[in-house]
Parts: C-alpha cells; structure tokens; sequence
C-alpha cells in the first residue's frame, strides 16, 4: 500500500509529496521516506545526511542554496513544526525549466513535502514563527561546491507571500545572477 502520493510539477524532477497519515485517538504514524515509493520520483541513491532546522521568526528567508557539480544533492524537505513556503528553482543547463521556480506551502499540519532534483537551488520563507524542517540529502555537504543565489534576485523573481524579515548575512551576501549565468551542468 502506498504511503506517498507523489505529484508531478512543471519543473522535470521537482515533485510534491503528500504523505497519507494513518491515525485514531491516539495520534497519527506517517511515513517520511520509503526509498521503493521514491524509485519513480528519481531518489535512487542512499540517504547521506539528514539535517533539522529551526527558524525564529515569521517572514524570515533562508535560501537560495545549492552544490556545485559534481556535488550535486536531491532534498527531501518537510516541516515538522510551523509552516513555509517552501521553493525550488531550476539551474540545470539546458532545461526547459532553466530559472524557473516552483513553491508550495509545508506545514506540520498538510503532511507535505518537497522533492528537490539535483541541479536546483532550494530556499524557503517562514509562514508562522518557531518552524522547525527536516532535510535529506542523497549527498553529503561538501563546503567547497556550496553555491547560493540571492533571494530577491528580479531575474528570478520569487513571489515571497510575506515582508521579509530576516535573513543571514551569508544568504545576503549570495550574488544576483549575471547575464552570463548558462546554469549548472550536470554530470551524466
């Protein structure tokens, strides 16, 4: 019996995942990853790391981050508390999609989660304060391929639905794409 409904996006390898949570009196189970339900969403390599965060405050922005080939990693992000509006953007050279993005809300409440290709940047902003996310990467973080753009970047034009509030000094000091920028090219 599937646990996971995986939807399709307009972005090639960027999906939805709704989890069915299975639950009575007492609370619910939900599965967070079975690598077989995953197989056809294109997550084929082990679970590398997994990384828990928490965001302080509502309208806070973390994002645009990304690795570098050949480091490149897949992200299966859920919210454990709160809700984000979570986005991933197209980088990949010669994509359809090529610096378009897609955002979809993930709470502790809707039991979804995005699943982030290899070759897109990933940020998100918090939708309620205290949200904490759980991240799995099928890659580990290797420093010197860490890559990230700036979230307000016009060419990339993400509709952030709040003001934002806060963001790092490193993820403000992410540069904006210049005219040059021909994507990540991605081993084959």
């Amino acid at each position: 019996m599937s646990r996971l409904m995986v939807t399709r996006t307009a972005i090639a390898g960027l999906f939805v995942v709704q989890r069915q949570r299975l639950g009575d009196d007492r609370g619910f189970l939900s599965r967070l990853f079975c690598a077989e339900e995953l197989a056809s969403a294109g997550w084929v390599k082990p679970i590398a790391q997994i990384n828990h965060t928490s965001t302080a405050v509502k309208g806070t922005v973390r994002g645009m981050h990304f690795q570098h080939p050949p480091y490149t990693e897949m992200k299966l992000v859920t919210c454990l508390r709160g809700a984000v509006w979570d986005v991933g953007l197209d980088l990949r050279a010669n994509s359809a999609t090529f610096l378009q993005w897609h955002a979809t809300e993930l709470s502790a409440d809707n039991g979804c989660a995005l699943l982030i290709p290899e070759g897109c940047a990933h940020g998100f902003q918090a939708l309620s304060d205290d949200c904490e996310l759980l991240y799995l990467h099928s890659s580990p973080y290797a420093a010197r391929a860490e890559g990230g753009l700036s979230a307000t970047d016009a060419r990339l034009a993400i509709s952030w639905p709040l003001p934002i509030t806060l963001q790092s000094q490193r993820d403000l000091g992410h540069p904006r794409l210049t005219a040059d920028f021909k994507g990540l090219e991605l081993p084959s």
